[in-house]
């Protein structure tokens, strides 16, 4: 068998192929343009064949060259694959899973989840990334998560899915707002108030479903300032610059320059869910959706 001199000659090769530029090929690899050259020219040499046609001004493929290229395109994602999998099982990590969580489940519901799952399963690979629900809900079509937090409901038949709180909602401001001396705070309340909101990139789910609870009720927001982030907002309201609305686990963490009151309506609720693919009946996902319903009902 032909000793191909370790996977970094065809790892450059496969590079090259898809720039078809030394110059780039050669910065991507952190190489000189001559050791790139040099690497080539032996893997040619193992071979038996030329991979590339080389001029002054272009660089192309071989006949034979693009055959080995599109054999061996995805060696390196095979090869980086099977690295990762050895690493896991030399730490002693036996299975993986990868969790999505919204904002609105970074506070308690995620983080009790993931420290109760890696109590009770040490040596599963336990990774967890923030996605906004509708990403999460293309992660989990692409089978790029095992499961996500996401504001529900979240109804298809590819799917199932776990109710694990509904979160009355909270107006959120300044110290000293006129809308703190009301005796409660209703939807009508919040008619022609100054609304700073999530805006839609990121927060289009819930900023989708707000839309929907007060326009049930006749009323048009007004939204005059947006951010993107849950600091940014209060920092605004703080300001004294506009209203917001949070549902309820997100209270504790707002800090002491604004205040909050509920809004009266049994309909303002935050519904978050846990979703997952129905085809993926993994050990790992079964236990932990049993933690996750454990740990939300505490």
């Amino acid at each position: 068998m032909h000793d191909l001199q370790g996977i970094e000659s065809v790892h450059s090769f496969i590079t090259l192929a898809e720039e078809l530029n030394f110059r780039r090929t050669a910065e991507r690899l952190n190489l000189d343009q001559s050791a790139l050259s040099r690497r080539i020219q032996k893997l040619e040499s193992v071979l038996g064949f030329r991979l590339l046609e080389r001029t002054t001004r272009e660089v192309r493929l071989t006949q034979a060259g693009r055959s080995f290229y599109e054999d061996n395109a995805h060696l390196l994602q095979r090869y980086e694959s099977s690295v990762q999998l050895a690493r896991r099982i030399a730490a002693g990590k036996l299975g993986a899973l990868t969790v999505g969580y919204m904002a609105f489940a970074a506070t308690e519901l995620m983080p009790l989840a993931v420290a109760e799952f890696q109590r009770r399963h040490p040596h599963i690979d336990l990774r967890i990334r923030y996605i906004r629900t509708q990403g999460q809900k293309i992660a989990l079509a692409n089978d790029e998560i095992d499961l996500g937090y996401m504001i529900g409901p979240f109804d298809h038949s590819d799917y199932q899915t776990v109710q694990l709180s509904l979160d009355p909602l909270y107006v959120v401001t300044p110290r000293g707002h006129a809308l703190l001396r009301l005796p409660a705070v209703t939807p009508a309340d919040l008619a022609g108030q100054e609304m700073i909101l999530g805006d839609t990139h990121e927060w289009d789910e819930y900023r989708w479903r707000l839309n929907n609870l007060f326009s049930a009720e006749g009323i048009s927001l007004n939204v005059t300032l947006e951010a993107s982030n849950t600091l940014a907002l209060i920092g605004l309201v703080a300001a004294g610059l506009g209203v917001t609305i949070y549902p309820e686990s997100l209270i504790g963490f707002l800090g002491s320059n604004v205040e909050v009151r509920q809004i009266m309506h049994p309909l303002f609720r935050n519904r978050t869910v846990l979703a997952w693919k129905r085809s993926n009946r993994s050990r790992q996902v079964r236990d932990f959706v049993e933690v996750a319903q454990a740990a939300a009902a505490r």
